[in-house]
């Protein structure tokens, strides 16, 4: 341990932590920019400077390491002069648009010009070219960007795609992908999780909000909507309530009064996809075990940004995915199938909206796979984001509305699927129905949850053994089934790794692009806590164990499905409307 001062507050603290950790123990914060707590630290924007007694240049306090015996001064009329120079230098090289730009009032660089107290700006000069690339999931303007690199730092050292880096140097500086090209000719996962750290408007989520606005003036058009599990977890907190809260009946209400023909919930299609998958994995355990080719391990596919990646680093693996199409595209081929029957209308004046916590659902959804019979799956999505931007846009007081539900026949759902929005739920979901199928019995983990998979631990691992099975599973009986879950991309090449080398020992894994899963996906609000994952976590868990039903095949709405319509798991019409295939892509987004 070691002591400094700060402000005149004696502070102790570890040694090696920077100036700036000391002085938020001590209850004083300093004002940054670049700077971006566990994730980035890379000191380029100086606004955290600070005056240490005995140093003539003012320190970087978030690189500077505190000192024993250390006096710091974080708000002298020095570092004052410095941060309002060095913040004008930045805004001289910005477009003033704010009051257009979708980041006003929830802009970093808005927030710290008011913090410092920037009445004008007196510099003007040479401007820096500027570029707009939008590619299907991400829109980036170069004329935003303030050279932070909290983007590289996600790209490169969390998700480890590497997509874009700073290329040229000095003035000429710009974060782009290699040789410029767009984001979109590149092996960019569409993950989003730039757009999450970009404290500017500089990436952000390819606009969604105008198709939809258009498609609910279309008075030829019926438009449905559904949502993901994620997005009730975390909606809130653009409307100022805490980070955790659950707001299903609202968001439900406020679907409704935003004019949607029908509000369905993809919590249905995730117990869809439960049924469907599961069965998919029995079938593989089976032939393997009956001395069939069928690959194992299976791998989850409901995660578009995931998919996307594996079709780039790992093209000579993609057998091992379930063939499963995501649940949202699940609901989108039904609605345009069974529901559009049900209403004798054309599936063509269908018009689908998927509000999800993912950028990447935008790529998929133009993905020529996701479409049946010539029509798309889904027509639009939209981000947990941008529907709160359609909801105080449209004038609905959110906070105050009462509690909605969800419309028959697509809106009922078990507990289940809920926690597809979390690290681990689509596995425990998983295990849920197909131990049951298997051997009658409930699984048999306290309050059925996995508790080996349920954390945000980066790679997490279980395995049981079958017993006592049903008749029709009896070889299955004494199998150890091993599994494995991961989120976010690098352990999901961890992984993949094994896989390729033909080590995994596992039979069933499950990856999600974003680390944390969903409750994290690039199109969720910004979190201003350090926790929110867990606390968007345990607002799922909530909702799934406060559901009467908690397992997928206790659906009876799905069910009703499966028997009026669907007809067999893993049927012929099943396979039609709810699978699908991926394909190998080069660097450059080529087919392979």
């Amino acid at each position: 341990m070691i002591k400094l001062t700060i402000n005149g507050k004696t502070v102790e603290i570890e040694e090696g932590a920077t100036i700036m950790e000391a002085a938020a123990k001590a209850g004083i914060k300093i004002p940054s920019l670049c700077h971006l707590k566990d994730v980035h630290t890379y000191g380029s924007c100086r606004i955290c400077v600070v005056e240490v007694d005995g140093m003539k240049n003012l320190q970087a306090s978030c690189i500077v390491r505190a000192r024993d015996g250390m006096v710091v001064h974080t708000n002298s009329p020095k570092v004052r002069a410095a941060r309002k120079v060095l913040y004008e230098l930045l805004l001289s090289d910005h477009p003033k648009d704010c009051l257009s730009c979708n980041r006003n009032q929830n802009c970093e660089l808005q927030e710290l010009g008011y913090e410092l107290g920037i009445t004008e700006t007196r510099l003007e000069g040479e401007r820096s070219g500027c570029s707009v690339d939008i590619s299907p999931s991400i829109t980036r303007d170069t004329s935003k960007c303030i050279l932070c690199r909290r983007c590289v730092t996600v790209c490169n050292e969390i998700q480890h795609v590497g997509a874009i880096q700073a290329q040229n140097r000095g003035f000429d500086t710009v974060i782009s992908p290699a040789m410029g090209l767009p984001l979109n000719s590149t092996a960019c996962a569409m993950c989003g999780q730039c757009t999450v750290v970009c404290p500017t408007g500089a990436l952000q989520e390819t606009d969604g909000l105008s198709r939809v606005w258009k498609a609910l003036g279309d008075p030829g058009r019926r438009v449905v909507v559904q949502v993901a599990p994620a997005v009730r977890a975390a909606l809130g907190e653009e409307f100022g309530l805490p980070c955790g809260t659950p707001v299903t009946g609202k968001m439900a209400s406020a679907l409704h009064e935003l004019g949607f023909d029908d509000v369905f919930d993809t919590l249905f299609s995730a117990d869809l996809t439960i049924i469907e998958e599961g069965t998919e994995l029995l079938q593989r355990l089976q032939d393997v075990l009956t001395g069939g080719d069928a690959v194992l391990p299976m791998i989850t596919s409901c995660s578009p940004g995931w998919i996307k990646h594996i079709e780039h680093q790992f093209p000579e693996e993609l057998d091992h995915l379930s063939t499963c199409k995501s649940p949202h595209t699940m609901m989108g081929a039904v609605v345009k199938s069974f529901y559009a029957d049900r209403l004798s209308m054309d599936p063509r004046d269908l018009y689908v909206v998927s509000v999800m916590p993912c950028t990447a659902k935008k790529y998929e959804i133009q993905r020529g796979e996701m479409e049946v019979d010539g029509n798309r799956d889904v027509d639009a999505v939209l981000t947990t984001r941008e529907l709160a931007r359609m909801i105080k846009s449209a004038g609905i007081d959110f906070v105050n509305l009462p509690e909605g539900s969800f419309d028959a026949p697509l809106g009922l759902s078990t507990g289940a699927a809920d926690i597809f929005g979390v690290t681990g739920g689509v596995m425990e979901a998983a295990l849920r129905t197909v131990y049951e199928l298997v051997t009658g019995r409930e699984l048999p983990f306290e309050g059925l949850h996995v508790t080996p998979i349920v954390g945000l631990e980066q790679i997490k691992t279980a395995s049981f053994v079958i017993e006592d099975t049903l008749l029709e599973y009896k070889h299955l009986e004494g199998v150890e089934v091993k599994v494995a879950v991961t989120s976010g991309l690098e352990g999901a090449s961890m992984l993949m790794r094994e896989v390729a080398e033909g080590t995994s020992p596992y039979h069933f894994i499950e990856v999600m692009g974003c680390p944390g899963g969903c409750i994290a996906g690039g199109g969720q609000p910004r979190p201003k806590e350090d926790d929110f994952r867990k606390k968007r976590a345990a607002a799922l868990y909530s909702e799934d164990e406060h559901k009467p039903l908690r397992k997928s095949h206790e659906n009876p709405d799905l069910m009703k499905l499966y028997e009026e319509f669907l007809g067999e798991p893993g049927g012929h019409l099943a396979h039609k409307l709810l699978h699908t295939h991926y394909v190998k892509r080069g660097k450059y987004n080529e087919l392979v």
